[in-house]
């Protein structure tokens, strides 16, 4: 449900906007999308984690490119998760934690070599694995979970970044997202995490041109290590800003990664040590999304039009901060017409094949409290292949 509610609040006042045009493809490429159903039958499950949202892939190896070699072993982070037990589809005992986690091995979608974890507490309850240590009872707090990745340059430590969301009232549009940290883990970390160290950010973004958000929406690692094709050695970290939902970056070399004074943001022309200074790259993404380096050295912006729509969107874009072109829709969700409403759309490149992108989206209804009580398979990713081919 991560967000879902200020993705309401805006489409409902903002109307079709003019960068939701669907313009023509002049990239060079061509591109042509399937169904992924042995991938999203992996997340169709009735028994413990049975739905979520988010889903970001983070491989082990820290390598993270299509057809990635030696990709042993990818973690997925989810957010707000629904675990129990359903029957004939229904939900016959459930609960609601905010983040979940599931490890898969190797790159093919085998239900025996997915297993998913949630953590619990003394009582045997569901709880969730990553709760802020700012949270207090007069000022409770949760993590929703953005992207992440493994930093083989800081000890092979993994990297999740962590929104902290605060209740304002018992409505569901009743929330603020007020900060976003790191949440660090040693190398070979298991469930639950007993080792996990949270590292408080300057990452949130509140400026009269941009509007308001995290930074976190997507990370590209783009160093020799990682696979990267043109590795410049930095780490870049996308956010997704205000109601125009701007797209913009920041980037570190990945030994400072802790080190926010190292950190530098993108203001159109050069990197500023200053983030108010940020400029949008481009506009109309998702508050989670990727950007993928492609074998010619071009770079793929993955993302669900406008944030919720029937519309998985990609932009190419010459370098990590582009420039990018216009949208190229590569795909509408026949979910939106059975009444599910669709978002958050993302690339998973070590997952993938040569030649494609594995794209994941997220499924959820206008009525999601009632409606999941009546069918339990509202809420879990749906996955597509995205093959993409150079015009000859």
């Amino acid at each position: 449900m991560k967000r879902l509610y200020a993705f309401l609040v805006f489409f409902s006042m903002a109307g079709l906007s003019q960068s939701q045009v669907v313009h023509q493809n002049t990239t060079g490429y061509t591109f042509s999308a399937v169904a992924a159903p042995e991938w999203t039958k992996l997340f169709d499950r009735t028994s413990g984690w049975f739905g979520a949202d988010g889903i970001f892939s983070i491989p082990l190896s820290g390598v993270d490119k299509i057809n990635s070699d030696g990709n042993d072993t990818t973690l997925l982070v989810f957010s707000d998760t629904y675990i129990g037990e359903v029957k004939d589809g229904i939900p016959i005992q459930d609960t609601m934690v905010n983040n979940t986690v599931a490890y898969i091995t190797g790159n093919e979608p085998d239900a025996a070599k997915i297993h998913f974890y949630y953590n619990i507490d003394e009582h045997d309850k569901p709880v969730s694995f990553f709760t802020p240590e700012t949270s207090t009872e007069q000022k409770p707090q949760l993590f929703w979970l953005g992207d992440g990745f493994v930093n083989k340059e800081k000890n092979n430590t993994l990297y999740i970044f962590g929104y902290k969301v605060e209740r304002t009232g018992p409505g569901v549009f009743d929330f603020i997202e007020p900060d976003v940290s790191l949440i660090a883990f040693p190398a070979n970390s298991e469930p639950p995490y007993k080792k996990q160290r949270q590292i408080e950010t300057s990452l949130h973004i509140n400026n009269s041109t941009l509007g308001e958000g995290n930074m976190g929406a997507g990370i590209l690692v783009n160093t020799t290590w990682s696979g990267a094709v043109q590795p410049d050695g930095y780490v870049y970290v996308y956010g997704c800003i205000g109601n125009d939902k701007n797209l913009v970056a920041a980037r570190v070399k990945p030994k400072d990664f802790e080190n926010m004074e190292a950190w530098r943001f993108w203001n159109g022309v050069s990197w500023s040590n200053n983030k108010d200074d940020m400029k949008p790259i481009t506009n109309s993404v998702s508050n989670e999304l990727s950007v993928t380096p492609m074998p010619d050295g071009k770079y793929i912006l993955v993302f669900q039009v406008m944030g919720l729509s029937d519309k998985v969107g990609v932009r190419i874009g010459d370098s990590p901060v582009g420039p990018f072109s216009d949208i190229i829709e590569v795909w509408k969700a026949p979910e939106w017409e059975k009444g599910l409403w669709t978002y958050n759309a993302k690339a998973h490149p070590n997952l993938s094949k040569p030649g494609e992108l594995l794209i994941s989206y997220n499924t959820i209804t206008p009525d999601f409290w009632n409606d999941i009580q009546k069918d339990a398979t509202i809420y879990h990713p749906r996955f597509i292949r995205l093959k993409i081919e150079k015009k000859q």
